[in-house]
C-alpha cells in the first residue's frame, strides 16, 4: 500500500502539497475534536451550566458544517490561501476570547461560532479542493486519503495532548495552547498554495461553467443527491457513537477506560483506512467503496449486538468501524470531481459536508432523546443499522464518470 502511495505522489510538488494540506488538518481537527474536554472545567470555573455549554458545542457542531460550502465558494472564487488564513486565525481567536467570555452566549459566540467557523474554513472542502488542483488525476485519490488520515491523526493525539495541558497548566492555559497550536499551522498554507494548479484536462476543470450553472445543475443531478444523502447517514453515523458511545459503556456496567479507549482505537484505525481508502479510490469505482463501507457499518452493529457487552467487544467494533469512520470522504470528495469537474470542487464537496453535518445534528440529538425516553439507545442502534444499510444501497444507482 505504502509503496504504491509513494509511486502515486511522486510527481513534483503533490508529496509537499499533500503533506501540507494533511498538516493543517491535523490541526484543525485535532483542536475541533479536543474541545469536549473543556466541558467540565469550564462548568466548574463558571456558573454558566452544563446546558448552556453543551449548546454553545452543538451549534459548533452546525456552525462547522454550515462552513464548509461557505469556505469552498470562497476558496473557488478567490483562492484558498485567504480563506485558509482567514479560518485558522479565527480559530486561534475563539480559543483565545473563551476565558474572557464566560457566559452562554460568549461561549457560543467564542467556541460556537469563532473557533468552529474557523475549523470548518481550514477542513476539507478547501484542502481537498486546493491539493485536486495542483496534482496530477492519478494522485488525487491517494492525496485524498493522506489527507484525511492527517485529520484523524489530530484526533488520534489531540485529545490526549491537551488533556495532559488542562491537568498541568489548566483549561485556560490549555485553551491558550489551542491558539498558539492554531498558528502555528499558518507556514504551512504556502507550502500548499505556492504551487500553481496542474494542467489538466478542459472538461476536468469546468473552466468554461459558470458558477451558478454548475450548482444548479449539481442541485438537480440524482447522482448528487444520492450522494449527499448516503454522506447524511454517514454523518448521523458518527455524531451518534461519538457522542453516545461513552454513555453505552456505561450503561454495560463497563469503566470509563473503555470508552476513550474505544474512541482512541477508532482515530487510529481511521487513519489506515483512510490511507487504504485512498488507494481504492484510484483502482475501483468510488460508488462502490462507499456502499462496502456504509454495508460494513451494518454488519458490524449486527455483530455489536450479537455480542456479549465486554472491553474488547467495544474494542474490537472500535477497530472495525474506525476503520471507515472517515474514510468515507475521498471516494466522496472523488465522485464529485468526476460528475462536476475540479472547478467548483471546494463549494460542492462543501454542501455535501453540510450534509454530513446535518445528519451529525440528529444522530447526536435522537440519541439523547432515546436516552431521556426509553433510559438505553436499542431503538438508536437498530436505527443507525437500518441506515447505514441503506446508504450502501442508495450509493449503487449513482452514475459515476470513469477518471479523466
Amino acid at each position: 500500500m505504502f509503496k504504491h502511495l509513494r509511486t502515486a505522489l511522486s510527481a513534483p510538488n503533490a508529496m509537499t502539497v499533500t503533506l501540507a494540506a494533511a498538516g493543517i488538518l491535523m490541526v484543525t481537527m485535532g483542536t475541533r475534536q479536543s474541545l469536549g474536554l473543556f466541558i467540565a472545567p469550564i462548568n466548574s470555573a463558571s456558573d454558566i451550566g452544563i446546558v448552556s455549554i453543551s449548546l454553545a458545542l452543538a451549534i459548533g457542531q452546525f456552525s462547522w458544517g454550515l462552513a464548509q460550502p461557505v469556505a469552498g465558494l470562497m476558496a473557488d472564487r478567490y483562492g484558498p490561501q485567504k480563506v485558509l488564513i482567514a479560518g485558522l486565525l479565527l480559530l486561534a481567536l475563539g480559543s483565545l476570547l473563551t476565558p474572557f467570555l464566560l457566559t452562554g452566549m460568549g461561549l457560543i459566540i467564542t467556541l460556537g461560532i469563532l473557533a468552529a467557523v474557523g475549523s470548518g474554513f481550514g477542513s476539507f472542502s478547501v484542502l481537498i479542493g486546493a491539493t485536486a488542483k495542483r496534482i496530477s488525476p492519478e494522485a488525487r485519490g491517494p492525496a485524498s486519503g493522506v489527507i484525511n488520515a492527517g485529520g484523524s491523526l489530530g484526533q488520534f493525539i489531540g485529545a490526549p495532548i491537551f488533556q495532559g495541558l488542562i491537568q498541568a497548566i489548566g483549561w485556560i492555559g490549555a485553551l491558550w495552547a489551542m491558539a498558539a497550536v492554531s498558528l502555528s499551522a499558518l507556514p504551512l498554507i504556502r507550502k500548499l498554495t505556492g504551487h500553481h494548479p496542474a494542467q489538466a484536462h478542459p472538461q476536468n476543470l469546468t473552466e468554461g461553467d459558470p458558477f451558478g450553472k454548475t450548482i444548479r445543475n449539481a442541485l438537480a443531478n440524482p447522482s448528487y443527491f444520492l450522494l449527499n444523502l448516503g454522506f447524511f447517514t454517514c454523518g448521523f453515523h458518527i455524531a451518534f457513537l461519538v457522542t453516545h458511545l461513552p454513555g453505552e459503556v456505561s450503561l454495560c456496567g463497563l469503566p470509563a477506560s473503555v470508552a476513550s479507549g474505544a474512541l482512541a482505537i477508532i482515530g487510529l484505525s481511521n487513519i489506515f483506512g483512510s490511507l487504504y481508502a485512498g488507494q481504492c479510490v484510484a483502482r475501483y469505482r468510488s460508488k462502490y467503496i462507499l456502499a462496502a463501507m456504509y454495508g460494513s457499518r451494518a454488519l458490524l452493529i449486527i455483530g455489536y449486538l450479537l455480542l456479549p457487552k465486554t472491553d474488547w467487544t467495544f474494542y474490537i467494533f472500535a477497530a472495525g468501524l474506525g476503520f471507515t469512520w472517515l474514510a468515507t470522504v475521498p471516494p466522496t470528495a472523488a465522485i464529485v470531481g468526476k460528475l462536476f469537474g475540479l472547478r467548483y470542487l471546494a463549494t460542492l464537496f462543501g454542501i455535501s459536508m453540510l450534509s454530513h453535518q446535518i445528519g451529525g445534528f440528529f444522530g447526536a440529538y435522537l440519541g439523547g432523546l432515546a436516552m431521556a425516553e426509553w433510559g438505553n439507545l436499542d431503538a438508536m442502534w437498530y436505527a443507525d443499522m437500518a441506515l447505514a444499510g441503506f446508504a450502501a444501497l442508495v450509493n449503487l444507482p449513482i452514475k459515476e464518470r470513469a477518471n479523466t
